[in-house]
């Protein structure tokens, strides 16, 4: 941090300068002067005797050390919705934690709340870095012991994906790269990757299993596959062990009502339809609009499958748990039962208790008519099932945050 200058006590003009080259010394002064630098020299040696002997001194030194028992896990965009939630159940949970975030989408505000949760040294460090940058994520995997990475940061709208590709395609498939380059450098063994059902398209058949062919049909859709793509290539002779979550639609937020989403308001069109609904109960927008009428559905509208964050926090701390060196799974993660937009909204009606306005629009680019997961292979190989499941009582809770925090974090 540049710390600016001391003002000055008087201008240039009235202060001494030496005439002619010289200065005149004054015994007396330079007496006084030594005798301050001796203070302040015993001081300092004072101090740092104090800070040697404080517990906490060694802080920051606890996650450049691998320590028995104890697994350290980078979560990449740990400050955003999914990521945030994910850091506070790892802590529960008694990992130790580092969480590096640009702050581009997500907020300083969840740290915070993360933070005086486990004010313990050595349980949870933040760190504010961009992922494209390579000097920057190397250097924090040199100077960090980590034992594992779940890697949630990623820009995540089908809508913006279609204006603006490459941004998704720097931002998620460059940025893994960094990632999986970092991470074989320095030796780290297990990598859960947050992926996406944005990956498989439009398939004509449902559910989706983890076999339906990989058709992506827009830009975020095929930036998580290639990213997928570098990972799967990279695993093939390396003894990592590897963790692909393709999840569904996220709702819902932590029960105790101390996290929740936040989306940036300038966002907010390319947003989760809970945000939407949220915002339209809450006035902030006049109503909410849904984009679709005359896709091959039951009532016209999209039908997708929605997962409550807390089962999916669950899923990655069970892949986590039965990650294994040289191993690949690919796990669908989601309900297993498709809702209706329109069903939605009726669910938001209700949990929010608002008459909330509806204007229905043309289809948005980019969006698919049907998608919802088949969960059988997640519940065979590692015992998750979603067990939040009652779509209005997760909108219920969420919005119960939203209104508590109708500010979101609030600009901390």
């Amino acid at each position: 941090m540049i710390n600016p200058g001391r003002p000055r006590n008087q201008s240039r003009s009235t202060r001494s300068m030496p005439f002619s080259g010289l200065e005149y010394a004054d015994p007396k002064k330079k007496g006084n002067l030594i005798g301050k630098i001796l203070l302040a020299a015993a001081l300092t040696a004072l101090c740092i005797i104090m800070l040697k002997q404080s517990p906490s001194f060694n802080t920051t030194n606890v996650f450049s050390k691998h320590e028995e028992g104890v697994t350290h896990v980078l979560v990449t965009g740990g400050a955003g919705y999914i990521g945030s939630h994910a850091a506070l159940r790892l802590l529960k949970d008694k990992y130790r934690v580092t969480i590096v975030d640009n702050l581009s989408r997500g907020n300083l505000g969840a740290v915070k709340v993360l933070q005086e949760l486990f004010p313990e040294p050595g349980r949870l460090q933040f760190i504010y870095a961009d992922l494209g940058d390579a000097k920057a994520v190397n250097k924090i995997f040199s100077e960090n012991a980590f034992d594992a990475v779940i890697h949630f940061a990623a820009v995540a709208y089908v809508g913006e994906s279609t204006l603006d590709p490459l941004k998704y395609y720097h931002n998620i498939t460059s940025n893994t790269l960094v990632v999986l380059e970092s991470m074989a450098a320095k030796g780290v063994k297990t990598l859960i990757y947050s992926s996406t059902c944005a990956t498989y398209g439009e398939p004509e058949k449902m559910p989706i299993t983890e076999e339906t062919p990989q058709v992506p049909i827009n830009p975020y859709g095929k930036a998580k596959k290639m990213a997928e793509d570098i990972i799967l290539d990279f695993s093939k002779n390396s003894d990592m062990g590897v963790m692909i979550l393709r999840y569904f639609n996220v709702i819902g937020s932590d029960p105790e009502g101390r996290l929740g989403e936040a989306p940036r308001p300038e966002l907010r069109n390319h947003g989760r339809i809970s945000g939407a609904c949220f915002d339209a109960a809450r006035g902030i927008i006049n109503g909410l609009k849904v984009k679709g009428t005359d896709y091959s559905t039951a009532d016209g509208t999209c039908v997708r499958d929605y997962i409550d964050v807390n089962d999916l926090v669950d899923a990655h701390v069970k892949a986590l748990e039965r990650a294994k060196p040289s191993k690949v799974g690919i796990y669908n993660v989601g309900t297993g039962k498709g809702r209706s937009v329109k069903e939605f909204v009726e669910a938001c009606k209700k949990a929010t208790a608002a008459d909330i306005k509806v204007d229905f629009e043309p289809r948005r680019p980019g969006d698919y008519a049907e998608v919802y997961s088949d969960p059988t292979k997640i519940r065979r190989e590692l015992n998750w099932t979603a067990t939040h499941t009652d779509l209005q009582e997760s909108l219920k809770i969420a919005w119960r945050w939203q209104k508590a925090h109708r500010d979101g974090y609030g600009s901390t």
